[in-house]
């Protein structure tokens, strides 16, 4: 593992792999280097790019500095642009997809972008649930209950019931109570859970935006709608693939697209 000092003065933990134009990965939430599937994505697309994962803040072997704010996370993604040579590729996969446009919008130098899913919310979506969703997240975290904040996004998400109880016993279950306070960071990302136009608008580098035909109606959705609003941005769906993405299958359209 390697660092880079954020602006704040923040270590941001990144590895290294590869060789070629830079490409820098970013999570979603609850993900990290050491748990996450853009690692695999990584060492896939290691032949054709010098590729970059890194631990978002608060996370794995990053620091956190308070209070958060998503301009810290975009200084974040920038130390590390600076770091592969000064401009980059940049992918996003769920809320790292709304991170990845937070920057691409504030000027960050991102030479080409791709998206993966983007959790927004779609028109005909009920507001009222990622209103809630926050409240209860922001007092959860407040009163010290990680492991409750961690089942409230999982529930969120769609997991079971059954399913999220099974997992809170698991060996698994302290790693994601560990990262739990950036649940809020995630949320904050996402603001009203919309998707972003005023952002999107401000994207000018060549976008491709990417959807599982397998994922949720919701994930596919905003997906398209992403697409929409970003100038020139082209929209892809994979046939088969669900919001845990293929390594071999995405590097493919990625190689594609970004050489």
């Amino acid at each position: 593992m390697s660092t880079v000092t954020s602006r704040d003065g923040t270590l941001i933990g990144f590895d290294r792999i590869g060789d070629g134009p830079a490409l820098v990965l970013v999570d979603g939430a609850m993900c990290y280097r050491a748990s996450g599937p853009l690692v695999p994505l990584a060492h896939v697309l290691a032949s054709r790019f010098t590729v970059y994962t890194y631990d978002r803040r608060g996370r794995g072997e990053s620091g956190d500095t308070p209070p958060y704010a998503v301009t810290r996370e975009v200084e974040d993604l920038d130390a590390i642009i600076a770091e592969a040579g000064g401009s980059a590729y940049v992918f996003g996969m769920s809320s790292g997809a709304a991170l990845a446009i937070e920057a691409a919008a504030s000027g960050s130098p991102i030479t080409k972008l791709a998206l993966y899913e983007p959790p927004y919310r779609t028109s005909d979506a009920d507001p009222r649930r990622q209103r809630e969703y926050t409240e209860k997240l922001g007092s959860t975290l407040a009163e010290g209950r990680r492991g409750d904040a961690v089942e409230l996004f999982m529930r969120m998400v769609g997991m079971p019931a059954e399913t999220v109880a099974g997992m809170r016993g698991s060996p698994a279950w302290p790693v994601f109570e560990a990262i739990a306070p950036t649940l809020a960071y995630d949320d904050a990302l996402l603001g009203d859970g919309s998707v972003p136009r005023d952002r999107t608008a401000k994207v000018t580098v060549p976008t491709l935006v990417v959807a599982g035909g397998s994922s949720p109606a919701f994930l596919r959705d905003a997906a398209r709608a992403t697409a929409e609003v970003i100038p020139g941005a082209e929209l892809r769906t994979l046939d088969g693939q669900t919001h845990m993405l293929d390594p071999e299958v995405v590097g493919a359209v990625l190689t594609e697209f970004l050489a």
